[in-house]
């Protein structure tokens, strides 16, 4: 029973590695780590204005991704829920829409990695369902997909 110990993937010259497979963050851990903060007071001064869109827009510009910046996803994450969480259900369509492609798909990241979460912070499956079904109907379901096949986890 031995031969099952062995990693072939050692003795295969055409593994592919995980660091492959997407370029990691470009910026240095700790300043990932500075703009995650930085990005979560501005969000909720933004948020302190009444400005949703404004918010969420500057909470998924640049999301950390890659390895080291645990802590800064984290954070991130916080400052993404905390947004939708103080959005009322009669304006999510608006919101979605004022986003782009790409903030759509990043926002689908969160709302999954929220999902994958229970019971952590002040994360709501009611929440993140209503979310979920609102942007599906704005970006279809091709943002899914995306999202699915994307290495680059936030």
């Amino acid at each position: 029973m031995s031969f099952r110990k062995i990693d072939i993937d050692a003795f295969d010259e055409d593994v592919l590695q995980e660091s492959e497979l997407y370029d990691p963050d470009p910026r240095d851990p700790t300043q990932v780590l500075a703009d995650a903060k930085q990005k979560q007071s501005t969000v909720r001064s933004t948020l302190s204005r009444g400005d949703i869109s404004g918010a969420l827009n500057i909470a998924l510009d640049s999301p950390p991704y890659g390895p080291n910046v645990d802590e800064a996803k984290n954070i991130a994450l916080q400052t993404v829920v905390s947004v939708l969480n103080s959005t009322k259900a009669t304006e999510i369509p608006n919101v979605l829409k004022s986003l782009s492609e790409d903030a759509q798909d990043t926002l689908m990241k969160y709302i999954y990695k929220g999902m994958g979460m229970p019971g952590w912070g002040d994360v709501s499956g009611s929440v993140l369902l209503a979310w979920h079904e609102k942007l599906t109907e704005v970006a279809g379901t091709g943002c899914i997909v995306r999202v699915m096949s994307d290495r680059r986890t936030v």
